[in-house]
């Protein structure tokens, strides 16, 4: 198959990142994507995996796992969701001499490849499948197993898409799970309590060869991790007890579960930045009682050299542009601590598109503190909310609707001066939208 042959076939399975309702449970069945696993050998089973969950600062964490390990010399598959701009993004193989934003991106030559190989397989299960027919994340996950098997990755980071339990990524038994923050988030699916979300969460926690390290929590989802833990038998260690932190997140120090690390420092902005690295260096550390023993010196240059683009992201100066994705009012309260801790403006003029799904009064109500005037706009996605529903939470601030991300980045750049910060959040579509029009 051509690669547009293999987006076209890609396309055509349901996309449910794409679809606002359906019934979670009926939809998404483990069940089926391990049947479908077995026709074609397991790919999944011959990997080295880090497993990780959470409502917030997955991707980073996932990021920071990846590149420690790729200082360390170690070939690394790294699969994430969702994506910026390009959906190859989501399955990358980081080399330990490689570099760029979206380095290892699968090439289109090598997906079209394992469609070709895939599509046979996929087509024949069908047939026969008693759970229905697999959708794009399930058959993006066998691809990704299969391109990390391909390419004899010595560790696979994977994160979970949607929940835990039964995300396509939860077939691997991995040598390590990793819980960043859990908060209110896809209540329509995972449920209304933060002890509900976090049984969803707390799903990928399997057998008792996996150890545990877990951002800290709010009560109710520590202790369903703690519960799950000692339900299988898993060794669980947090940060804030076990490990732990201090400093900012451009200087600051980590005390993991067997040594210290002093005057670490990171790219990505804000001090939940801390919190995600101290759960990405407990996982590393973690692989010790596999006998994997990464240094000190991998470790403080990885977690340097980490790149994730779209996570207070500075786009360009003056004015000043700054990029985050947001879906709930924890995420809110993330920004606007970052926001007024990292960065001196005048007047912050916020661009924000939200997808249906999302706490969106919850995020609305959290920036509306910190906006001066807002620009209201929608992602290329039908899940998107409208600018008009938008705009009814911002009442007293001056409000600008606009149908595109296009238009907004427009709108927003005549609206700011050159003293002022563009501040671009909400949904990851709409941060992928605005920054590829700089591109």
């Amino acid at each position: 198959m051509s690669y547009p042959e293999a987006i076209q076939y890609l396309e055509s399975f349901i996309n449910y990142e794409k679809i606002l309702s359906y019934p979670y449970k009926e939809s998404l069945k483990l069940e089926r994507v391990k049947d479908f696993l077995v026709t074609i050998r397991n790919p999944q089973d011959s990997l080295r995996s880090l497993h990780v969950a959470g409502s917030k600062g997955k991707g980073s964490t996932c990021a920071f796992m990846a590149y420690v390990l790729k200082q360390a010399g170690y070939r690394v598959g790294l699969y994430t969701s969702p994506h910026l701009s390009d959906f190859r993004e989501r399955i990358r193989i980081l080399e330990p001499k490689g570099s760029g934003d979206f380095e290892g991106m699968i090439s289109k030559k090598k997906l079209a490849g394992i469609v070709t190989k895939l599509k046979p397989a996929i087509e024949r299960f069908h047939k026969k499948s008693k759970y229905g027919p697999l959708s794009f994340f399930e058959v993006y996950t066998t691809m990704a197993f299969t391109a990390f098997k391909e390419a004899k990755v010595d560790f696979a980071v994977l994160e979970t898409g949607l929940g835990g339990r039964f995300d396509a990524t939860n077939v691997v038994i991995p040598l390590v799970c990793a819980l960043t923050p859990i908060s209110y988030e896809h209540t329509q699916k995972l449920g209304n309590t933060l002890t509900e979300i976090a049984r969803e969460k707390a799903g990928i926690i399997k057998g008792d060869r996996a150890t545990v390290i877990s951002a800290p929590q709010e009560a109710e989802a520590r202790e369903v991790i703690r519960s799950r833990c000692f339900e299988t038998g898993a060794k669980l260690y947090e940060v804030g007890r076990d490990i732990l932190y201090e400093g900012r997140y451009d200087c600051f120090n980590i005390r993991g579960l067997f040594q210290e690390y002093p005057r670490l420092s990171v790219k990505l902005i804000g001090r939940h930045q801390m919190v995600n690295a101290a759960v990405a260096v407990g996982a590393i550390e973690a692989l010790r009682y596999h006998h994997i023993l990464i240094d000190e010196d991998p470790i403080k240059k990885g977690l340097t050299k980490t790149v994730w683009p779209g996570r207070l992201e500075i786009l360009s100066r003056n004015p000043l542009v700054v990029l985050d994705g947001a879906q709930n009012a924890a995420s809110a309260g993330v920004i606007r601590q970052a926001i007024k801790e990292n960065f001196k403006y005048k007047r912050l003029i916020l661009a924000l598109g939200i997808s249906n799904d999302k706490d969106i009064k919850g995020l609305c109500e959290g920036l509306k503190q910190i906006a001066d005037e807002v620009v209201v706009t929608r992602a290329d996605n039908p899940r998107a909310t409208s600018p008009e529903v938008l705009a009814r939470y911002f009442e007293g601030k001056p409000v600008h609707k606009t149908s595109s991300v296009k238009e907004a980045k427009r709108v927003s750049k005549n609206i700011a001066r050159k003293e002022d910060l563009i501040l671009v959040t909400g949904s990851l579509f709409v941060v992928g939208e605005f920054r590829d029009e700089d591109n």
